[in-house]
């Protein structure tokens, strides 16, 4: 890594940035707080073939790990060995360590700066999803590293109600647990349609894992096969080689469908506004009902003043509120019959829309408030 002048700071995430996930928007804004305060700092991230392992922005420098390892487990490790390396010639200079999961506060901890520990998730919850044959043995060597982790922090930042309790359940002492919901910047109301729009469309804007529901979406959506000038525009965060198992099933029950994959974030904006309704179909798992992590894709369709129907889970009605149409989860004639109703009532969707643009604050407050937790932190 080529040197620079001793780091007073470092934000530290297992997750590619940047990319079109919700992750990264979170990591931008925060960050960015980070480094303000202390005029610049080290960031710690994944990477991938097209962004550079070594990147410096004014007074902030971009390490990435790139490191090809199969194993999810296999890979966290080797990214926590090398964040070790990373921040080994600042230990006498760090003061804080602003982290996303244990993989990256283990080592941050290693240095004796404070530690702000952003928990977003539970991996403890999170890998039986993306390694279903993970062993409870090795479930219970992460919750333990988690929990050491956690209780280790001058301070634990969620974003929901749901995952503080999650995390409180972890041994962390509840003053220590700072609740900094998400947000979303204000979207000009006339941002130009996309060139690719179709004329009439739902949208969803996100990952495509099960716990997503996009398949329930799909299914909800042949249930609207009399409404022919409609399509269903799927904004994924992800590959084309990551949806073929939806397009599959997209292809299968001869639905109109637009895909949209790795769009720029910038770019996300003028689809939520154009489209009739935004979908949040997410399934009622453990991964969504006890870790509930605040939907960024909820809030900018209301940025965007545009109405929400989503699963009626403790973590969406904590953002929605009386903002949007909360269906059962898992239950794709349940969520078309939503569906139904908001288009055959415009005016209807619109006040939901409008209702729900007034309800979201800034990335700014958000910043703000972690501001606050960073004077706490450094103040002990």
């Amino acid at each position: 890594m080529t040197g620079h002048r001793g780091h007073r700071a470092a934000y530290i995430a297992f997750d590619r940035f940047p990319s079109a996930k919700g992750s990264a928007v979170h990591i931008r804004h925060m960050a960015a707080e980070l480094f303000e305060r202390y005029r610049g700092g080290l960031l710690c991230v994944l990477g991938g073939p097209d962004l550079p392992a070594y990147q410096r922005e004014g007074d902030v420098e971009i390490v990435r790990f790139t490191e090809v390892v199969p194993n999810l487990l296999d890979r966290a490790q080797a990214f926590s060995a090398w964040v070790a390396e990373q921040l080994a010639p600042y230990h006498d200079t760090l003061e804080l360590c602003h982290v996303r999961d244990p993989w990256s506060a283990l080592p941050a901890l290693g240095t004796g700066a404070r530690l702000v520990y952003e928990a977003n998730g539970l991996p403890s919850i999170e890998l039986p999803y993306a390694w279903p044959h993970v062993a409870p043995t090795t479930l219970d060597k992460v919750r333990e590293l988690e929990g050491h982790c956690l209780t280790a922090a001058g301070a634990v930042v969620v974003p929901s109600y749901v995952i503080k309790e999650a995390v409180t359940a972890r041994g962390v002492e509840p003053d220590r647990v700072v609740l900094i919901p998400n947000g979303a910047d204000p979207v000009p109301a006339d941002l130009p349609r996309p060139a690719a729009a179709p004329g009439r469309y739902l949208i969803y804007v996100g990952a495509v894992q099960p716990w997503q529901g996009v398949d329930v979406l799909l299914r909800a959506f042949a249930r609207l096969a009399d409404l022919p000038d409609l399509t269903l525009v799927i904004c994924s965060s992800v590959a084309p080689s990551r949806t073929r198992r939806l397009r599959g099933l997209a292809e299968r029950l001869d639905l109109r469908t637009h895909w949209e994959h790795m769009l720029p974030h910038d770019e996300v904006a003028a689809w939520l506004t154009h489209a009739e309704l935004s979908v949040a179909p997410l399934t009622a798992t453990p991964r969504n009902l006890e870790q509930g992590c605040s939907p960024i894709k909820v809030w900018e369709s209301m940025a965007a003043g545009t109405a929400v129907v989503a699963s009626d889970l403790p973590v969406i009605r904590e953002v929605l509120g009386d903002c949007g149409r909360l269906v059962p989860p898992d239950r794709p004639a349940e969520l078309a019959r939503a569906i139904r109703v908001l288009l055959e009532y415009p005016d209807l969707g619109r006040e939901l829309g409008e209702r729900s643009r007034g309800r979201v604050r800034g990335w700014q407050h958000a910043r703000d408030q972690l501001s606050g937790v960073y004077d706490r932190v450094t103040a002990h």
